[in-house]
Order: structure tokens, then C-alpha cells, then sequence
């Protein structure tokens, strides 16, 4: 089990120093957390904050994972290689796009209140 972290944490470590998207996302997801934290929000509107950054992060790691498998896989061009390629990025947009829907529908209350 010990071993299973380890690799975890390897990938992990692996996407945030070879990975810009992931950092991004990562750096993003610190400034949506620190607003969440001066605005107070309720536990239940962490719980959905904190699934929502789950999300991005984990399928923008997915993507990375399958990008690189289809690489080693098939390194010459194949336009299967590319829909596999393509499909996996179009997740993280799809995901990308309902976080902002998500943070949106959290935000704005709390920021009209102040305004």
C-alpha cells in the first residue's frame, strides 16, 4: 500500500514539473480557494468547490496519461492516435467549462452581497 502512495505521489510530482496545463489548472484552483476562504463560503459550497477542482485536476491528468500511452503506443501519426488525443483534451474542456459554471453559480452571490 505504502508502495501505491509512492507511485501516486510520483505522478503527481511528474505532472506538476513536466505539465503547464496542470499547473494552471493548479494555480487557479489556489487563487479560487483563497477567494472561497475570504468570502467564507459554507461548508456545503467547499464540498462542491473542492469536487469541482477535483474534477479539472483529475481529468487534465487523465488526458496526460492517455496522451502519453498513445504516444508510445502508436509515435508515428495515426488519425486514431489523434482522436484518442483529441477526445482526452476535449474532457478537460468539457470539465473546464462546468467548473467555470460551478464557480460561477458560487461566486456571484457572495461577490453581489459585497457589491
Amino acid at each position: 500500500m505504502r508502495e501505491s502512495f509512492g507511485h501516486a505521489i510520483d505522478g503527481l510530482g511528474h505532472l506538476i514539473r513536466t505539465q503547464p496545463n496542470f499547473r494552471i489548472h493548479l494555480a487557479l484552483a489556489t487563487l479560487v480557494a483563497l477567494l472561497a476562504t475570504l468570502l467564507r463560503f459554507s461548508a456545503q459550497e467547499w464540498a462542491l468547490l473542492v469536487l469541482t477542482i477535483a474534477l479539472v485536476l483529475a481529468v487534465e491528468g487523465l488526458n496526460t496519461g492517455i496522451e502519453i500511452a498513445v504516444t508510445l503506443a502508436s509515435p508515428e501519426r495515426r488519425p486514431e492516435a489523434k482522436a484518442a488525443k483529441d477526445i482526452a483534451a476535449g474532457m478537460v474542456l468539457l470539465a473546464a467549462l462546468a467548473a467555470l459554471i460551478v464557480g460561477a453559480l458560487l461566486f456571484i452571490p457572495h461577490l453581489q452581497a459585497i457589491f
